[in-house]
């Protein structure tokens, strides 16, 4: 059974995706909270799983990684054993930054950043067609990426 959340909790989290580095003091000031009852919602919202952790935001090209790409995947079968092979070794590259299990012509689609095309080409040969279970790769260099996923506003009805 999934836990309840109230106004308060999605509005505690909602501050808290604008702003991870919030103080307990602060989150209860935006909420209308005591500190105390505002350090205890945040303990169960992250105990129930609600609240994932907390991130800091890089900027790739800082450090030298000038192109990111979208890999969509295809595989040849569809045992959960292959998938689950293909996933721990996906997520184990340093260069995943996410993977999404899909529906439609693909089954994957993994988000990299690399350091440049050569890196990109490297990458598709050594650690994607060279898996047996991989039928077909299609690759789409990402031009721009913002990431925006907040708190819809019918969550807190």
């Amino acid at each position: 059974m999934k836990t309840p959340f109230d106004r308060i909790d999605f509005r505690i989290l909602a501050a808290l995706q604008k702003d991870g580095r919030l103080s307990n003091k602060e989150i209860a000031a935006r909420v209308g909270l005591a500190q105390s009852s505002s350090l205890a919602r945040v303990a169960r919202l992250e105990s129930s799983g609600a609240l994932r952790g907390f991130h800091a935001e890089v900027d790739p090209a800082s450090l030298g990684i000038e192109l990111q790409a979208l890999i969509m995947v295809r595989l040849q079968r569809h045992s959960r054993d292959l998938v689950e092979s293909f996933k721990d070794h996906v997520l184990a590259l340093p260069e995943t930054v996410a993977l999404s299990h899909v529906s439609g012509a693909n089954d994957y689609m993994v988000h990299v950043a690399v350091r440049d095309p050569e890196h990109l080409r490297n990458l598709l040969l050594d650690a994607f067609t060279s898996r047996t279970e991989v039928a077909h790769l299609e690759t789409s260099l990402v031009f721009e990426h913002t990431r925006n996923w907040v708190l819809p506003n019918y969550l807190e009805e």
